[in-house]
């Protein structure tokens, strides 16, 4: 139990720089204002009112928006391995309020504790990638069919880069974005959930700091708005570049304004992931992966298990199996050492909850472990386990945000390829198997057609070093590790010649020769 927010919430929230009533829109330090509505971040735990918010109207957005130009057009003079020193300097700060913003995480979000620490530490590591990652922004030396000729490519900054995070990870997925954003040479602009606002806040403060100790340009802005403003600023030419994290109904009217414009989207949508049980599958590895999969963070990741596709040998022992442990799930305040799972995010969650619940009994789908709504205060459910599920039934292939795991069966491994390709996301996906050749199969390229597929480990819990996201509706954008820093730069291909000669590519020739 964290005494801190237990014992005096009034006291974390002054730690982070958190008010009764805050501004909703940063141009910097000491840069605050908020001209619309206010709305209130409320616990889910409780469904009580943490704290207030005044959203950032028209004005506060192109305000913030041309703050952020004027950033960016001086912060891609800065070295790169300068501009990693002021990352460096976030996650140190990070590191000393990893308590207190995982607790407020949990607090706001309704994820456990350990869970909103785990968060704070992605930021942390993808701060200490992008320091490195300051020194690596490569490009190639190109070779030229023409003589003394020299091809290379560069990498530029974008400009501005606007963030829409969701609230299931309101904090890490910012960051994802914005530390490489940084280093490559722009301004990020974050407009976050209203439904996690507080958090948001406060990372904002401490990034407050950074640029005001180093004095820095407002690389990093904030802009807690509405739909009509969150709008507005997708449709804006200034923004370079739009990351988007949420469903794929968003994410596909977004793209279509930002590809309307000639603008560049990177979308992390949907997510309705799969764990297949082969036959020779090592059950002590399959139930706690599935276990965390599905019921961490009350099933709300984008990567969360909502598949089981298991072999028909296999099924009885894995669903009794899994109910053992699903019964050991500890369904509490998300602050108390002791829980596994906290509250659904709000209200409108807990219905999707029931309503895919009577969608999948009606189909024929059996309820063998939960299915219940835990009515009081707060937003709380059961997690449920449904037998007997059908890949095609429409429920199965909506993603449902929520702790429900429909298990399916199948009889080969082509068939459960199969099934696992056939929904219309394609974000994470794994196998247990012992079979080497089972293995190789599923993560070859007629395998899973996945961004992410593991081999004995579940669907959830990426670590940052990769390039994390997926294909098909999930919307095909790659964030963190590997190369997901060239999003935030634009290509250049460089040809200069060293001769006195104008020779044309192909040996085209071309117009009188010259005179000597």
């Amino acid at each position: 139990m964290n005494d801190l927010s237990k014992s005096d919430p009034a006291s974390l929230l002054d730690r982070l720089g958190i008010a009764a009533e805050n501004p909703g829109a940063c141009l910097g330090p000491e840069r605050w204002r908020g001209g619309g509505a206010a709305i209130a971040s409320h616990n889910p735990a409780t469904g009580a009112a943490i704290a207030s918010v005044r959203l950032a109207d028209a004005a506060d957005v192109d305000a913030v928006l041309g703050a952020a130009v004027a950033a960016a057009g001086e912060w891609r003079h800065v070295p790169a391995p300068k501009r990693g020193e002021a990352v460096r300097r976030f996650g140190s700060l990070l590191r000393e309020h990893k308590d207190a913003l995982g607790t407020l995480v949990s607090l706001e979000n309704g994820k456990i504790k350990a869970e909103g620490d785990g968060e704070v530490q992605e930021m942390i590591d993808i701060a200490d990638f992008a320091v490195g990652q300051s020194r690596m922004l490569y490009g190639r030396t190109i070779a030229s069919e023409r003589p003394q000729h020299r091809m290379m490519e560069q990498w530029h900054p974008l400009g501005v880069v606007g963030v829409i995070s969701a609230f299931n990870f309101p904090v890490a997925v910012w960051a994802w974005n914005a530390m490489l954003s940084a280093v490559c040479g722009n301004a990020t602009v974050w407009k976050p959930s209203p439904k996690t606002p507080l958090t948001a806040l406060a990372v904002q403060h401490l990034a407050n700091h950074v640029m005001k100790d180093l004095s820095l340009p407002p690389i990093f802005l904030l802009a807690i708005c509405g739909n009509q403003e969150t709008l507005a600023l997708v449709a804006d030419p200034r923004v370079a570049l739009v990351s988007f994290t949420g469903s794929s109904v968003v994410g596909r009217e977004i793209a279509t304004t930002v590809a309307g414009r000639f603008g560049k989207c990177l979308l992390e949508c949907a997510g309705n992931n799969a764990v297949v049980v082969a036959p020779d599958a090592d059950l002590d590895l399959v139930v706690p992966s599935v276990l965390f999969g599905a019921v961490g963070t009350a099933g709300q990741r984008c990567t969360s298990t909502r598949r089981l596709i298991v072999h028909r040998s296999r099924m009885a022992e894995v669903v009794a199996r899994l109910k053992e442990a699903y019964a050991q799930v500890t369904i509490d305040d998300p602050l108390d050492a002791g829980t596994l799972m906290g509250p659904l995010i709000d209200a409108a969650a807990v219905e999707n909850f029931q309503r895919a619940i009577a969608e999948v009994v009606a189909a024929g789908g059996r309820i063998v472990y939960g299915g219940n709504v835990r009515h009081g205060p707060g937003f709380w459910v059961e997690p449920t386990i449904i037998a007997d599920a059908r890949n095609e039934w429409p429920v199965v292939q909506r993603e449902t945000f929520a702790p429900i795991l429909y298990v399916i069966g199948f009889d080969t491994l082509d068939e459960a390829i199969a099934q696992n390709n056939g929904v219309h996301q394609g974000l994470s996906s794994a196998i247990f198997t012992q079979d080497m050749r089972a293995a190789e199969a599923f993560v070859a390229g007629t395998g899973s057609d996945c961004g992410i597929a593991n081999v004995n480990l579940g669907t959830s819990g990426a670590e940052i070093g990769g390039a994390f996201g997926g294909e098909k509706e999930t919307g095909g954008g790659r964030e963190a590790g590997s190369d997901a820093w060239k999003a935030y730069m634009r290509r250049q291909t460089n040809t200069v010649n060293a001769s006195r000669e104008l020779p044309l590519a192909q040996g085209i020739q071309f117009g009188a020769p010259r005179a000597d």
